[in-house]
């Protein structure tokens, strides 16, 4: 399986993709992680062709959980992906998910992204960009954004998983781990399929 998960800054795709990860037994990627580089350099605005190759070499094996909303990436991530899970929350739950994150980071001052240094702090929280401000900004028109993506023939492979709630996630998961680990037939035994 190839899983793309797309939604709203703050909507906890970072999680529900560690947690499939751990399910499924296949690599998490993190885009922010192959994005943001030492001093908040966003290499997908200064450095588009270093952030698609990044992209492209961690999305290059045959089974990946990929997390992330960056509309330069996803012709190459929705392209090869096979399954789409939609994180699909309302705006109230979102506030609160990004504003409760954004506190914990700051006051713990972990690390965002091994090796870049960049660590939440209460003064950037004015910045348009900000997590908080950018997903209550931008919580409608990321919404907007995926109906049409899977009208596109190029994207017309991905089976749809569309969460409206934390509930709807929990299911995805206890599925996944009840299909993964669903015994094999017995040797001898006939699968479903045609016969001979």
């Amino acid at each position: 399986m190839r899983i793309a998960i797309k939604g709203t800054s703050g909507s906890g795709k970072t999680t529900l993709g560690q947690r499939i990860s751990r399910v499924l037994e296949i690599p998490h990627i993190e885009l922010d992680a192959l994005n943001w580089e030492p001093g908040w350099r966003d290499l997908a605005h200064e450095d588009l062709d270093e952030f698609r190759r990044r992209v492209q070499t961690a999305t290059s094996g045959p089974e990946w959980v990929i997390c992330g909303s960056y509309s330069s990436v996803d012709d190459l991530i929705l392209g090869s992906a096979t399954h789409l899970v939609w994180l699909d929350y309302g705006r109230p739950r979102v506030m609160v998910q990004v504003i409760t994150r954004s506190v914990a980071r700051a006051i713990s001052g972990q690390e965002l992204w091994p090796g870049t240094g960049n660590r939440e702090d209460f003064r950037r929280w004015p910045d348009p960009e900000h997590p908080i401000r950018w997903a209550w900004n931008t919580h409608a028109r990321r919404r907007a954004e995926i109906p049409p993506k899977l009208q596109r023939p190029e994207f017309r492979q991905l089976e749809l998983e569309h969460l409206r709630t934390p509930r709807d996630a929990r299911r995805l998961l206890e599925r996944l781990q009840r299909e993964r680990f669903r015994p094999a037939p017995a040797a001898g035994a006939r699968g479903p399929g045609p016969g001979p």
